[in-house]
């Protein structure tokens, strides 16, 4: 039987390019993002009959049980999951100008969605046998160089990307004796769809040196960084925070 990965997010740039990297290894893929299925068949075709889309929002719990659901349904098990589905405020706003819906927006996505789902997600990976190396099943958690970098424009951003790195170090603490390996990556300045809009700011940072690798990061530089966290490479490592970001988080004079 072939090996199952749930990703979220996984029509957006990272989720998208995580999606064919599973693919590519020969796994089953069964990925959710917002948009209902007719509005997208070209890219769901393309990623071939191995991949299932379910169009749900990770904030609402009928929408991650049917995805958890699913993947049973199709594969029997769930070997690795794999929370990118993320967003950003609608609008950036200063901090003292934030509301509390746009807070509620983003951390009901970006947190409480990804706190529940990987709970789900968990619970049915406990009742599969360990495999060779002692492994239920991964779990990888796209956080951001947000969880420990302020934007006062995009504080409810920052907050819940925080709020990921803590959930990723609770469920790694939680799992790690029952073969269930919780990590998280935390990607810097990605291009992707939410990158976009702010494209000419980060184009001008990135040529005066902000970061060292001096280029922007590309979606496959993550897809690459969660298989490597899902197919055994690192197999006795929990709890981390992989931060890929080019070098921009290196303190320098």
């Amino acid at each position: 039987m072939k090996q199952c990965a749930i990703i979220t997010g996984a029509l957006g740039g990272i989720g998208y390019e995580t999606a064919k990297t599973f693919l590519s290894r020969g796994y089953t893929v069964v990925g959710m993002d917002v948009r209902p299925a007719a509005d997208c068949e070209e890219q769901i075709s393309a990623l071939g009959e191995d991949f299932v889309y379910v169009a749900g929002n990770l904030a609402n719990a009928d929408d991650r049980a049917t995805l958890v659901e699913t993947a049973i349904k199709t594969a029997g098990r769930i070997d690795a999951l794999v929370n990118v589905a993320g967003v950003a405020p609608k609008v950036r706003r200063d901090l003292l100008e934030m509301t509390e819906e746009s807070y509620d927006f983003v951390m009901d996505i970006n947190t409480k969605g990804t706190m529940f789902l990987t709970q789900l997600a968990a619970r049915q990976m406990l009742t599969q046998e360990r495999d060779e190396s002692g492994v239920r099943g991964y779990i990888v958690n796209i956080s951001s160089c947000s969880a420990y970098t302020s934007s006062t424009s995009r504080g409810e951003y920052c907050v819940s990307k925080a709020g990921t790195t803590m959930l990723t170090m609770l469920y790694a603490d939680r799992l790690a004796s029952e073969g269930i390996p919780v990590n998280e990556i935390c990607p810097g300045i990605i291009a992707t769809g939410m990158t976009a809009v702010v494209k000419e700011k980060y184009d001008k940072l990135i040529a005066e040196g902000l970061v060292p690798a001096g280029r922007w990061g590309q979606p496959k530089d993550i897809a690459k960084a969660v298989m490597a966290l899902c197919d055994g490479t690192l197999g006795y490592t929990t709890g981390q925070s992989i931060i890929a970001d080019g070098g921009m988080h290196i303190r320098r004079l």
